[in-house]
């Protein structure tokens, strides 16, 4: 008997990127369910609204029947519990990702024994890139093309005009 899994996908997503998709992508192959949760980080401070980085999220990965675009706030562990789910899914893109990453899995499962952490890597066309990267790369002039989706890329177009009109 197969047992069918659902998968949490959790990130601040902003914005979206080609890797945000590309780990999508790889877990919805491998589970009967993903769900990508999108959160707000306090400690950061955010380009897109949340409904905006769920919108564009839908818009990215409405070809992949089994993933759900949803949000959460508080603890992943509680949330995982609301959901009846205690598979996380979590992007490596190189050996500085794994230390904070660990530490993560490690709290997580402190919090709650049955959440296991699968780590995905992505292609490795898409190691080096960041959200961070793609909005610097975005607001000093540079082409996102080929590293988020259309819809992201013509948002980030949006915001850097508002931006720039503001100034």
């Amino acid at each position: 008997m197969t047992k069918k899994i659902l998968a949490v996908y959790p990130g601040n997503f902003d914005p979206p990127t080609n890797g945000h998709l590309d780990i999508i992508s790889r877990a919805s192959g491998l589970f009967a369910e993903v769900m990508v949760a999108v959160t707000n980080n306090v400690n950061k401070v955010h380009t897109f609204t949340l409904q905006e980085k769920i919108d564009l999220l839908q818009e990215s990965a409405n070809h992949f029947k089994n993933v759900k675009i949803v949000s959460f706030s508080g603890l992943l562990a509680n949330y995982l519990e609301t959901i009846n789910s205690f598979v996380v899914i979590r992007g490596l893109r190189a050996i500085s990702d794994f230390e904070y990453e660990f530490q993560m899995a490690l709290m997580n499962r402190k919090l709650n024994k049955n959440i296991e952490t699968i780590f995905l890597m992505p292609d490795q066309s898409y190691t080096f890139l960041s959200s961070s990267m793609v909005k610097e790369i975005a607001m000093l002039g540079g082409s996102t093309a080929a590293f988020v989706p259309k819809c992201v890329e013509e948002k980030l177009k949006k915001y850097i005009a508002i931006l720039s009109k503001n100034v």
